[in-house]
């Protein structure tokens, strides 16, 4: 038990606590895009993803993992919240978790073992594309320095390690990038821009809403969404972190994780979250490993929005934008490409059809869901297994661009 706590918790401290660190930073963007997309304040995206990222770090299946506010899930959200108001959108997060829980009794970790490889390659692949082109709206309508910026928080990301390995090199951007823009008082985005950060804690609340039949008609389709979605694309990012970290994870205590931490949410003004592939991944690059990294990366956000709210709002988008791009670098599985001539054509359709309908429909599910059933079709006429893992980029608990 002791042996198991230590692994988990204590096995790689300092990483951790710096990885935290790069994370809550990362986490800041997503977490008011995503509001805005679900039409709520703020406010309400940064609750949910502090919060969520501490109880998942007790409750969840993968250490290193990180759940907070999500794309996928505010999609969903909006049309609620237009619909019937903020209210119910608590009230249906509370009920996508306790689906959530129900599904992890039903043993629904066990999806991962029916998606084919070659749909694993297209995930990562439409993936690292949707993380990159979500990036690009950052320069509309900006000047030069925006794109210095940007360049110059590469260059540090990927040739600092060459100085120091100690300190996650994307810290090290952050950071210089924003005391540049800074002192220079250039005219760029930063994070104050994109919300208000009023740096107040969440306060417990019953969703008032009506205990009723009709309720729940109302946001039973929603949660039944929600809790789907949000499922898929935890035990996904559950399982690309498991081939980067050459590790196993507990599948279904990750899905009662997730349904755990959405029932808190939903009583203390959040929306529902899920596993974020992205800055799952920044955490890993950055030599997070353990589930300390989780919880630093929630407590940390935390203190930036109580105390330093008026200093976050100072950080150039540019920073940010450059660590993401890093990521989506990373996530591209690039020996997908160069094996292309070595496999099965059918393999390599099922791939592409993943990448195209995840572009198409900005929807990753409905991606992986559409590679399952040509997969399935196809196999019964051609062999079409690529008979390899998706090669994630090995990482090194060192540095933080291996």
């Amino acid at each position: 038990m002791l042996e198991s706590i230590k692994r988990e918790w204590f096995s790689n401290i300092s990483r951790d606590l710096l990885a935290g660190l790069v994370v809550a930073l990362a986490l800041i963007p997503g977490a008011i895009g995503f509001s805005l997309i679900a039409g709520v304040d703020p406010m309400i995206g940064f609750y949910a993803s502090f919060c969520m990222a501490i109880i998942i770090s007790f409750a969840g299946g993968r250490p290193g993992m990180i759940s907070a506010a999500a794309g996928a899930m505010a999609l969903v959200l909006g049309g609620l919240v237009r619909k019937h108001g903020l209210e119910y959108m608590f009230a249906a997060t509370v009920l996508t978790g306790i689906i959530q829980i129900i599904l992890s009794f039903l043993r629904a970790g066990s999806l991962t073992k029916f998606i084919p490889t070659s749909v694993m390659h297209g995930f990562l692949n439409a993936l690292a594309i949707l993380i990159f082109t979500s990036q690009l709206s950052s320069f509309h309508g900006e000047s030069w320095p925006m794109y210095l910026m940007a360049i110059g928080g590469l260059a540090i990301i990927y040739l600092f390690p060459r100085i120091n390995k100690t300190v996650p090199s994307p810290i090290i951007a952050i950071v210089v990038i924003s005391i540049i823009s800074v002192f220079m008082k250039t005219d760029v985005a930063t994070v104050g821009g994109l919300g208000n950060i009023s740096g107040t804690l969440p306060k417990f609340l019953i969703p008032e809403v009506a205990f009723s039949l009709n309720t729940l008609k109302i946001i039973l389709p929603y949660s039944i969404s929600l809790a789907f979605v949000g499922l898929i694309e935890s035990l996904l990012t559950a399982q690309v972190l498991d081939d980067m970290t050459e590790t196993t994870s507990n599948k279904n205590r990750e899905c009662f994780g997730q349904g755990f931490a959405n029932i808190v949410l939903g009583f203390f003004g959040g929306m529902a979250g899920c596993a974020l592939i992205g800055q799952s991944i920044v955490n890993i690059k950055s030599g997070g490993r353990t589930r300390l990294s989780t919880l630093m990366s929630g407590i940390y956000l935390m203190i930036m929005i109580l105390t330093l709210g008026k200093i976050v709002a100072l950080i150039p988008i540019a920073a940010l934008v450059a660590v993401m791009i890093m990521v989506a670098i990373s996530t591209f599985d690039w020996n997908s490409l160069t094996q292309i001539r070595t496999i099965p054509i059918t393999g390599t359709l099922v791939m592409i059809a993943t990448v195209v309908v995840v572009l198409g429909t900005d929807n990753l599910v409905i991606g992986v869901l559409v590679g399952v059933i040509l997969n399935k079709m196809l196999e019964k006429f051609i062999p079409l297994e690529w008979g390899i893992k998706p090669q994630c980029p090995k990482t090194s608990i060192i540095s933080s661009t291996d």
